[in-house]
């Protein structure tokens, strides 16, 4: 778990987007450009949609409040890639952590296609402007989404918590939404599998079992170790 990571509740998230360049993405538009055709040479399954990325945050009484940018996934993704490097910008997601009737959380392995092959997420994904609703970034709308297209499972086959679990990992921000099962661990894995099974490129290639702290293996990335370390430490 990275040392700069941290976590906090917050009740309420108020999110908009503005149409502005992203200085970073002009700056090294070559190198970009060639380097995301390579990628499709490697992953031709990678498509270069448009994406969000937060632009200025403040945190205060419990509300987050934000406001995005909006670019090409190629941009988003050789930043990522190079380390994400100062860029004025923070990669600010919704993500679903699903917690079963037996103690355990559910996550996703990332198919072999995906940039981001084999690492172990909770579903989740950057938003875009699907993900704008009513002129503001809807991550409640943005996790339903996601939640759907990995798993297969509907949102409203949970409880969720109130509010979200946010973990900050400059640059990254995480807002986390628990989902609450009242099926077994083992009874929701055979069903996303079966839905994986279905799909004819299935975003994940395995649905990982979290049990405890043994569980969690460096494929995570630092905020979902950080997400769990917590969760696990209070019980």
């Amino acid at each position: 778990m990275s040392k700069a990571a941290s976590i906090c509740h917050v009740d309420r998230l108020e999110l908009t987007v503005t149409q502005q360049p992203w200085a970073f993405a002009d700056a090294r538009r070559a190198e970009i450009d060639a380097w995301f055709a390579a990628l499709q040479r490697e992953k031709p399954a990678i498509w270069n949609g448009r994406v969000l990325l937060l632009r200025e945050h403040a945190l205060a009484a419990g509300v987050f409040r934000g406001r995005y940018l909006e670019t090409d996934y190629a941009n988003f993704a050789a930043w990522h890639a190079w380390g994400r490097p100062p860029a004025a910008v923070c990669d600010c997601f919704g993500a679903a952590a699903i917690a079963t009737a037996d103690g355990a959380f559910l996550l996703g392995v990332m198919g072999p296609h995906a940039a981001n092959a084999g690492r172990i997420y909770f579903p989740c994904g950057t938003p875009d402007p699907k993900d704008i609703v009513g002129g503001r970034v809807d991550l409640d709308f943005s996790v339903r989404r996601e939640l759907k297209e990995e798993t297969g499972f509907d949102v409203t086959e949970f409880t969720a918590e109130a509010g979200w679990t946010t973990v900050f990992d400059m640059p990254l921000i995480a807002h986390i939404k628990l989902l609450r099962s009242s099926e077994s661990a083992e009874a929701l894995r055979a069903r996303a599998l079966d839905y994986l099974a279905r799909e004819r490129q299935p975003e994940l290639a395995d649905i990982r079992i979290v049990r405890g702290p043994a569980d969690v293996v460096p494929a995570m990335p630092h905020f979902v170790a950080a997400f769990l370390a917590q969760r696990f430490a209070v019980r």
